[in-house]
């Protein structure tokens, strides 16, 4: 039995019967129905509201799109390559956690999204007696044909392909959108490396532009950021409270994560980390905020209250980090308008620095190919694009701050 998917963005989507069914339907990957793609960027973009699953779909999509492709110019590819590939890429979000990368920088340390997709492929495999071996060896880039692992990992993968369309589709920010169908048919494989055929130079130009561009007026958007801010500011305030003995309304699983410190270690040593975690989805952060807006305690009822009635972080972004005078100044001014103390204060603003290249030189090139055989990077290839500055980390500064 196959199951035929109608996505918005690439229509429908097939997915045969066997070891990509069952991926689809295991209860980790339905997990993926309950987080969004976006996270938090929806209090900017009311669209975006679609699933990493959603995502997944669509990566597995355009996967299975470049397969075919490379096969059609005599790239070979056995069919236990192809289903394995597209295995890696159906699971490779699997490890996020609840709006996006908030959890990795709060209540978990130490241990990236990607670390925990793989622990999850593993339990996974285990269930499957070994059927994802193939999958996980190319999604780990352990493999002989190294280019299968550039088509989920690298500068020019399928993750990044679909997120940068889906999420130009769903925000409605049509600058982002990008020509996938086009950079998939111009790729090609060159001593075992991924390239792209001269003729897309100008729709990896395009791609290059589009994800700036998204990053800098979606992802990194100055609202999203700060109400980013003031959910991290909240989970850091719930687990101190919880932690001082304070009663504190969670869910079992978000319950774990208040009451225990863990890290990259607690996930490798005790399966119960991962299994929490496992359990966890937007729906359990956002009942525990509904609830905390009633709690006792004045600071964490004030960041509940801001996330659920969208009463953000006023922010500024600058290119320079505000002076020392700056920060003492405002600080008194929410010392004033608030009434807390010392050790409160920090929950009440944030100081970021965020860096941010669309092209890494250290990373996988982008390779064009000429029809004379002779090989480039896209920063000496291109005539229009400033590649230079592309690579060039921007570094913007973000003072948030509890509204006066």
């Amino acid at each position: 039995m196959q199951k035929i998917i109608n996505d918005p963005v690439f229509g429908f989507i097939r997915i045969p019967s066997g070891l990509l069914f069952d991926i689809v339907e295991h209860p980790l990957m339905q997990r993926l129905t309950r987080i969004k793609q976006m996270g938090l960027a929806s209090m900017v973009y009311p669209g975006a509201q679609h699933t990493r699953f959603q995502h997944s779909l669509g990566a597995y999509h355009l996967m299975s799109e470049a397969i075919l492709s490379l096969q059609q110019k005599g790239i070979f590819i056995f069919d236990s390559e192809a289903e394995a590939v597209e295995a890696a890429i159906l699971m490779h979000d699997m490890g996020h956690g609840p709006f996006s990368h908030v959890l990795e920088n709060t209540l978990i340390k130490g241990i990236s999204h990607e670390e925990l997709s793989l622990m999850m492929m593993e339990q996974i495999n285990n269930e499957m007696h070994g059927a994802l071996n193939l999958a996980i060896k190319i999604f780990k880039d352990e493999y002989p044909k190294r280019f299968l692992h550039q088509l989920i990992s690298s500068q020019l993968d399928m993750d990044r392909l679909d997120y940068l369309r889906r999420d130009s589709f769903f925000t409605g920010v049509t600058e982002g959108n990008i020509g996938s169908a086009r950079i998939i048919k111009m790729l090609n494989v060159e001593n075992d490396q991924l390239v792209v055929e001269s003729k897309g130079i100008y729709s990896i130009e395009n791609y290059l532009t589009s994800r700036r561009l998204m990053y800098w007026q979606v992802y990194l958007h100055k609202t999203a950021v700060a109400c980013e801010k003031v959910l991290i500011h909240a989970l850091n305030r719930a687990k101190e409270l919880f932690m001082q003995g304070t009663e504190v309304f969670a869910s079992p699983s978000l319950r774990f994560f208040l009451s225990h410190d863990v890290d990259a270690g607690a996930f490798r040593d005790d399966t119960e980390a991962l299994m929490h975690y496992e359990q966890l989805d937007d729906s359990d952060i956002w009942t525990a905020l509904k609830v905390w807006t009633e709690s006792s305690d004045p600071i964490l009822s004030m960041l509940a209250r801001d996330m659920v009635n969208r009463h953000l972080f006023k922010v500024q972004v600058r290119t320079e980090p505000p002076s020392e005078e700056e920060l003492h100044a405002l600080q008194l001014r929410l010392k004033e308008s608030f009434h807390v103390d010392d050790d409160q204060l920090p929950y009440l603003y944030d100081v970021s620095t965020i860096e941010k290249d669309m092209y890494d030189f250290n990373d996988d090139h982008i390779t064009i190919l000429f029809k004379d055989g002779e090989s480039k990077d896209i920063a000496e290839a291109s005539e229009l694009l400033n590649v230079a500055l592309l690579s060039k980390k921007i570094r913007k500064y973000y003072l948030c701050y509890q509204r006066l």
